[in-house]
């Protein structure tokens, strides 16, 4: 099997977390809307995103924001075709983020990018494939061109100065 380059490998990378983003949002809110289309759609737009959005910021938040965008998009389609009543008052309540989720979350963000930037670059990409992303190490191995036990051991290290530093900011 060839080696895959630029956005191929990135969406290789993504794809399985956008699968299970998109199955997870999906819900049962349109049987006529596969989640596989959203995942398709989620991907065309990724790979005319990355050359200008990569340089401004990081990936996974263009994946999400991407990801968020389509799904959204796919319910309010669904529900502009509904034309007949819901025989069954949904159970829970919209899920959708207040602002107040908002601004937390894009806190966090922020704080967490702060924080990856006192780890070295490889280091940061193999954090990022493996807990943002969630790659196994032999996933992350095979992006990164290592082994999967120096892509365990990277990551421990990583993590390991991570936790010295929110010690310390802490302290």
């Amino acid at each position: 099997m060839p080696e895959t380059t630029g956005p191929d490998r990135v969406l290789a990378a993504v794809r399985p977390l956008v699968v299970r983003y998109c199955r997870d949002r999906q819900g049962t809110w349109d049987s006529a809307s596969d989640a596989d289309d959203i995942v398709q759609d989620v991907c065309l737009a990724l790979v005319k995103a990355l050359p200008g959005q990569l340089a401004k910021r990081p990936l996974s938040k263009v994946v999400r924001g991407i990801a968020r965008h389509e799904v959204d998009a796919a319910r309010k389609a669904a529900e502009r075709r509904k034309d007949e009543p819901v025989a069954e008052i949904p159970d829970e309540a919209d899920a959708s983020p207040d602002p107040e989720d908002q601004a937390l979350r894009h806190e966090l963000t922020e704080r967490m990018a702060q924080l990856l930037q006192a780890i070295p670059e490889r280091q940061r990409e193999i954090v990022v494939l493996r807990v943002v992303v969630g790659l196994t190490a032999e996933e992350t191995a095979a992006l990164v061109g290592s082994t999967p036990g120096a892509v365990r051991v990277a990551q421990h290290r990583a993590l390991g100065h991570l936790r010295k530093t929110v010690t310390a900011l802490r302290g």
